[in-house]
């Protein structure tokens, strides 16, 4: 399915399990087998599951993609060639629905400059995969007061080439560094500091009807527990979920939180 038929509408939210380089082939078709029986689909809530490279593949013919959609963590932005190793979103068409770009470990651990995640949002785009751009700053930015600077210059780096008629096709998560597997969550209202900051961009970028249709997560070492809060804000449209997501319950607990949000029942 194309992007073009699956842009999401902000009254809905999407909810984005990363599993990182957790679980092989077998334990993730398990743990998909589990998800499946302790999720309950709701049309108000898109659930997305981004397993390990190897496993999509094996995913996408057992996936209910009625109760879920598959994402790429990571992929090549050249669409073929001599690149020993990588996989182009090329290869992923047809396989993903969404593809993480610019996470903070891609950037952090792997070095991918603003450059690099240009080109992958570009290669996802014409691919027909929503391009899941994440934004944040680390301790150290936070700390000398910079984290305004730090999303202006990343979101004008991801979205250089984006035209207005592709922008509502992007999702932006917003993912401190410094509360990324740390257990130091953000306080609400530093969510909504900076993801006010963001819509504000994009708003000074695109205008304000093309940017009031963009999807905005939040990322941070949300639990079943701290998900309700971050979904009960006006400026958040889902979550993207790192370890929660490798635990069933914990995982099924968020996505009916995320249903009970939109219902007003959070």
């Amino acid at each position: 399915m194309g992007i073009s038929v699956n842009i999401m509408a902000r009254d809905k939210k999407l909810i984005i399990g990363n599993w990182k380089m957790n679980l092989n082939v077998h334990d993730s078709s398990l743990h998909l087998h589990a998800l499946s029986k302790k999720v309950k689909p709701h049309r108000t809530v898109e659930v997305v599951i981004a397993p390990t490279m190897l496993a999509l593949q094996t995913l996408s013919v057992q996936v209910n993609h009625r109760q879920f959609k598959l994402a790429a963590q990571n992929f090549y932005w050249r669409d073929s060639g001599a690149f020993t190793g990588e996989v182009s979103a090329t290869q992923l068409r047809g396989i993903v629905s969404y593809g993480l770009v610019g996470h903070s470990e891609r950037r952090h651990v792997f070095h991918e400059s603003d450059k690099d995640t240009r080109a992958k949002v570009q290669a996802a785009l014409r691919n027909d995969i929503r391009p899941v751009l994440c934004v944040g700053e680390t301790a150290g930015e936070r700390a000398a007061g910079e984290t305004r600077d730090i999303l202006h210059d990343q979101l004008l780096g991801g979205l250089a080439n984006v035209t207005s008629e592709e922008l509502p096709k992007v999702v932006i998560a917003y993912e401190p560094v410094w509360a990324i597997g740390t257990g130091d969550n953000a306080l609400p209202a530093d969510v909504t500091e900076a993801v006010t900051s963001i819509r504000r961009q994009l708003k000074h970028l695109y205008g304000t009807k093309i940017a009031s249709e963009v999807q905005v997560l939040y990322g941070g070492s949300v639990t079943a527990e701290s998900a309700a809060d971050y979904l009960a804000l006006e400026s958040i449209d889902g979550l993207l979920i790192g370890g929660a997501s490798l635990q069933a319950e914990s995982f099924a607990n968020i996505i009916e939180r995320a249903y009970k949000s939109v219902k007003g029942e959070a």
